[in-house]
């Protein structure tokens, strides 16, 4: 009975030996979902594709490597993986592809001038002398039927006469021609009904304000002898105003007259002006190429005065359900425009869109995206920089291989966030005001740092935010790739 229970036990051993020496000789594999054998090809360092081995362990920031699988090869092909930890470090933040109303919105600025069509320039129909000024000072606020001044006239004094001689003889012809006359040389009707009423000679014609307003110019004085063709003042009236804004050549085909538009002071935050587009000129100017266009505001209370600059935002009009993404998510390049979808479990993909308007902190998206994507909106240049470093390397190989662990690693890239102290383009120097980097085990502090010959520095300057990534060069570490945090482009300018 032992013999046997020996014998068993040793035929277990014999089984166990076995299946251990086959494991070794078989390719390493896992199981899909399906039940399914999945042939391990390499394994490799979540953010650098090019740290590969043929076996797990550790990668050069400290990562566990993560197993690439033959089938993910080939259906995943432009799909980065990044470990969760690695998703949480970097800040990755998404936002959903939604479709909402956008309007082309142009912002420009602007100067307030007086709106044209109410500006009153008041003559009087004959010559004569002012006898009495009521309104003596420009600026001053005048209303609609108020009394500015009187004139002495003799053809008026004699126009008077002949129409009190018509009302004697009770001429009807005569007194209707005699209303007429005095009508043209510029007489109120109520004088003249109450001349008629009275009738009683006035030697002094009174002028009067025929709308609200400030007094403009001011340009005769008491007992001055004025002609038809003097001005005798002018009244703006401010209650509308223009503001004439500048936009620019590539702007000109989007303003149409009566599009909305929102007028802001910059001493006034909070307060706004609706108004439209009024007209919009025919010539640009030949020195800015820049485009005007007169837009109308109602100033109620006179708050907007002449020659002010504003801030003005004009609005195109509304497309419906339009498919739209954060400007932040989206990396514009010489190549084209694309987005980093969101695929979830960490999986991130490159994605070329087509980009319509913009509005606001928005862009429609017209193809390569659907409701409901998810595109990243923070560190999405780190991902979009892996992304491409794993196209170039698929170009650049006609079959996956596998490194071994005597290959020679490529330099690892240390990614870090930090402030622009100083620049020095001439030594292509950058002194950065970094956070910890956790690759290197460095703490926060000050360096000044070499950067590649072939990253601009053209666009850095003190103050900016950036993320950098740098390797270890000679002695020390060099900068290899920067981003301005708050460049419009949001692109990468790396070592080609």
């Amino acid at each position: 009975m032992k013999k046997r229970i020996i014998g068993i036990l040793i035929l277990i051993l014999v089984f166990l030996a076995g299946m251990w020496v086959y494991s070794l000789w078989q390719p390493q594999s896992t199981m899909d979902s399906t039940g399914n054998k999945r042939k391990i090809l390499y394994w490799v360092a979540p953010m650098d594709s090019n740290y590969r081995r043929d076996k797990p362990g550790k990668s050069p920031m400290g990562m566990d490597l993560v197993p690439v699988y033959e089938d993910q090869g080939m259906q995943e092909k432009d799909i980065i993986k990044i470990s969760p930890d690695v998703v949480n470090n970097l800040g990755v933040k998404t936002a959903k592809v939604t479709p909402q109303s956008l309007s082309r919105i142009v912002n420009t600025v602007g100067y307030v001038t007086v709106d044209e069509n109410n500006i009153e320039h008041i003559h009087t129909y004959t010559d004569g002398w002012i006898k009495e000024q009521f309104v003596k000072t420009t600026g001053e606020p005048v209303k609609k039927g108020q009394l500015l001044m009187t004139l002495y006239s003799p053809t008026l004094n004699n126009a008077q006469e002949e129409l009190l001689i018509a009302l004697k003889s009770d001429n009807k012809a005569l007194i209707e021609a005699g209303k007429k006359k005095l009508l043209t040389l510029g007489m109120a009707s109520s004088q003249i009904n109450q001349l008629i009423s009275t009738r009683k000679f006035t030697d002094r014609v009174n002028i009067f304000a025929s709308q609200d307003g400030i007094v403009s110019k001011l340009n005769v004085r008491e007992g001055q002898y004025v002609k038809p063709d003097t001005e005798l003042l002018s009244i703006e009236d401010l209650s509308q105003i223009w503001i004439v804004a500048e936009v620019f050549e590539y702007q000109a085909d989007w303003i149409k007259n009566h599009q909305a538009a929102i007028a802001t002071l910059p001493y006034l935050p909070g307060k706004t002006w609706q108004g439209m587009v009024d007209y919009v000129y025919p010539r640009l100017d030949a020195k800015t190429h820049t485009l005007r266009v007169r837009l109308v505001f109602p100033n109620p209370d006179l708050t907007l005065k002449p020659n002010m600059y504003a801030n003005v935002k004009i609005i195109s009009k509304t497309i419906k359900n339009a498919l739209a993404i954060p400007k932040l998510a989206l990396i514009r390049t010489g190549e084209g425009d694309r987005v980093i979808l969101a695929l979830g479990k960490g999986r991130f993909k490159a994605q070329s869109v087509q980009v319509g308007i913009e509005s606001g902190e928005y862009y429609q998206i017209i193809s390569g995206l659907k409701a409901d994507d998810n595109v990243v909106t923070s560190a999405q240049f780190l991902i979009d920089s892996e992304s491409n470093m794993k196209a170039a390397m698929g170009r650049m190989e006609s079959d996956t291989t596998t490194k071994s662990d005597d290959a020679k690693p490529v330099k690892a890239e240390h990614i870090g966030m930090g402030t622009i102290k100083a620049v020095d383009e001439q030594k292509h120097l950058i002194t950065i005001h970094h956070q910890p980097i956790p690759s290197l085990g460095m703490d926060e502090m000050t360096m000044t740092l070499p950067v590649a010959k072939s990253v601009s520095l053209s666009s850095a300057k003190a103050g900016d935010s950036l993320h950098f990534i740098m390797i270890k060069h000679k002695k020390g570490y060099i900068v290899t790739k920067i981003h301005i945090m708050n460049d419009k482009s949001h692109e990468m300018k790396d070592k080609k």
